[in-house]
């Protein structure tokens, strides 16, 4: 079952995904373009050219589960995000994207975060 936590990964491609992929299709994008390994756990995010259409792709374990929405009007948006074939997102920024929040326009307070030791 896909839930969105800070625990997962979530990472965007930054193309545009055919908003009739499945999990073959989908799963090809990851491992032929994103070049990234598929049973990671990790949740795969694609949006289609009209940007009407999300869809994610995760390992569960087990087999792969897909989450799609369709907006009935509206656009999801594209996050800004250096060049490359995809981009890391958060939990909150992928929750603020499907609610339809401006990432633009969201102020995050100042927290605290731990040091990442390399």
């Amino acid at each position: 079952m896909l839930s969105l936590h800070s625990g997962n990964r979530y990472l965007l491609y930054q193309g545009w995904a055919d908003a009739r992929k499945s999990f073959d299709g989908l799963s090809g994008i990851v491992t032929n373009e994103m070049e990234l390994p598929l049973q990671t756990g990790d949740v795969f995010i694609f949006i289609n050219r009209r940007r009407t259409h999300i869809k994610l792709l995760q390992w569960e374990g087990d087999g792969y589960g897909i989450y799609c929405k369709r907006l009935e009007e509206g656009t999801f948006e594209m996050p800004a995000a250096r060049p490359g074939i995809h981009a890391q997102l958060t939990s909150r920024q992928l929750m603020l994207i499907l609610q339809g929040v401006s990432l633009k326009k969201v102020v995050y307070r100042k927290r605290y975060h731990p040091r990442q030791i390399a």
